[in-house]
């Protein structure tokens, strides 16, 4: 079994109020025995090197932080920042082991854009790594823009793009337990190639669906939320959401 935590759109800004919650959400955090914690995405909001810098010291714990990029995120300053490497404008992807399990950190993000592509690059790097492991271990693959839609007429506009093929790359690799995203700043559950695909809160605000009450976009006063990611030695994921009072 490996328990992961996940959160998603910090949004990092040089303020007093994004920095709170995020400051929040870490201290819960650190306080409990996770593998690992995934990070997906739009960590700063304006892709600035002071915003990195203000992610680096806030998402230092315990465990292994691992991260993707997302639209507002700006690739070299990400890399230089959290990663310690040099400037660069290629796609973010990396590979962890976790407990027993290889998570697949994409970047489908497309510089200056919201919504997102599975570019050439990134979709051989996720089949060539999937193909290395050969099935030996369970997988999952976290990036930031959905693959789905969540019935939200703005939000669906900003997905990922031509999610077949995301689909074919999946499609004969059964060891991917489960699609893990972020960017839409709301909890949620559905199904993606044949398995489940979760979209994590939002840490900096909660989007308003659209039978929701209220007149703007997001609910400002909304808490930060979490979502708890349990892999089953069974390979069945099961997610549990909370939020940070």
């Amino acid at each position: 079994m490996v328990l992961l935590a996940q959160i998603s759109d910090l949004h990092l800004d040089g303020g007093e109020r994004a920095h709170e919650r995020a400051a929040r959400v870490m201290d819960y955090l650190r306080a409990l025995p996770l593998d690992a914690l995934l990070v997906t995405g739009d960590i700063a909001d304006h892709g600035a090197q002071a915003e990195y810098e203000e992610a680096a010291e806030l998402l230092r714990a315990p465990f292994p932080v691992l991260t993707c990029p997302g639209n507002h995120d700006r690739r070299a300053a990400y890399r230089k920042a959290l990663l310690g490497e040099s400037p660069s404008e290629e796609p973010v992807n990396r590979l962890h082991h976790v407990a027993g399990t290889a998570i697949l950190m994409a970047d489908v993000t497309v510089p200056g854009r919201d919504e997102g592509v599975l570019s050439p690059e990134t979709a051989a790097w996720i089949g060539a790594t999937l193909d290395e492991l050969g099935g030996s271990v369970p997988a999952l693959l976290a990036f930031h823009q959905p693959p789905v839609d969540i019935h939200h007429p703005v939000a669906d506009t900003m997905g990922l793009q031509r999610p077949r093929e995301l689909a074919a790359v999946l499609a004969s690799r059964p060891e991917v337990a489960a699609v893990i995203t972020g960017h839409v700043h709301s909890a949620g559950a559905s199904l993606f190639a044949g398995r489940p695909v979760v979209t994590g809160p939002g840490v900096v605000n909660t989007i308003r669906l659209p039978w929701e009450p209220g007149d703007t976009f997001a609910d400002l006063a909304a808490p930060p939320g979490v979502a708890f990611h349990v892999l089953g030695d069974d390979r069945r994921l099961m997610t549990h959401f909370r939020v940070v009072p």
